[in-house]
């Protein structure tokens, strides 16, 4: 079984280097998938209300065999709770549907600052962390401004920060500004969402001179950033070769090659995309 890394976050707990996406899978995809990647080595689930499939991961965690505090599940709080008590109901039902005493990292979905509720919802989070429901807290595509309006009228600064980030969008300046905070940067979408990324010939020449294939040379760009992707796959054989990214390492001249690419953003704009 290949050994996974982890990172300590800045409240004291760890997660693993590298996690399991489960978006879009439905429930009986979801069950399937995490069971198969839980036997597999992977330790770290990511999903969200959005998603639809909080039931079909928390069956696959439950069929898997796995010790409960081998795992780190991570759920997101949707656009429509967005609010002091909306936030800690809805946190109630994923937990009901993934059928778990604790969730290890729970994240505000989007920030949606129009609607301006997002830190009435980080105030609810931090209650639930301090009443031992929830292990770890974070945010998933905020900016760095929607950061610091958190930690000013909190005090409280996310363990992670989950983002759009592949190398169409390497998110510089803002994984600068989590290093400055001690706050994880999380890939969503790593291998770029629909793109060609794979295909690209800059990324399938450093593949070939490593022996390795473009998604293991993308996913471990990401590892070496310091990065924590969370590639989506049902299929045994990719998870098998999503997890194994550890045993070989890209040089200088490779990174700056699959970071050469014009920046592109595939995801929603943090400042104006809502999504409830």
């Amino acid at each position: 079984m290949i050994s996974i890394p982890a990172h300590r976050l800045n409240d004291g707990t760890t997660i693993p280097a590298i996690g399991l996406g489960t978006w879009p899978l439905n429930d009986t995809q979801a069950e399937g998938a995490v069971r198969g990647a839980l036997g597999l080595g992977y330790r770290l689930v990511d999903t969200a209300a959005n998603y639809r499939n909080e039931a079909g991961v928390g069956r696959g965690i439950a069929s898997s065999g796995m010790p409960r505090e081998e795992l780190v599940v991570t759920t997101k709080l949707p656009g429509r709770h967005h609010g002091y008590e909306e936030t800690l109901a809805s946190f109630e039902e994923s937990r009901r549907l993934l059928g778990l005493e604790y969730v290890d990292l729970y994240l505000i979905h989007w920030p949606l600052p129009r609607v301006g509720k997002y830190v009435d919802s980080w105030k609810a989070m931090i209650r639930l962390r301090e009443e031992g429901l929830v292990r770890s807290i974070g945010v998933s595509n905020f900016t760095p401004e929607h950061i610091e309006r958190l930690e000013r009228e909190t005090g409280v600064l996310p363990s992670v920060n989950q983002v759009e980030l592949h190398p169409l969008f390497p998110q510089d300046e803002l994984r600068v500004f989590h290093a400055g905070k001690g706050i994880l940067t999380e890939s969503w979408s790593p291998l770029g969402r629909g793109s060609l990324l794979p295909a690209d010939p800059k990324v399938v020449a450093v593949a070939e001179a490593l022996g390795v294939t473009p998604a293991q040379v993308v996913l471990r760009w990401h590892v070496q950033l310091g990065a924590l992707p969370i590639p989506k796959s049902a299929d045994p054989g990719r998870q098998r070769e999503n997890l194994d990214v550890f045993g070989f390492e890209l040089g200088p001249a490779q990174m700056a090659a699959i970071s050469a690419h014009p920046r592109t953003r595939l995801g929603g704009d943090p400042e104006v995309h809502e999504e409830f």
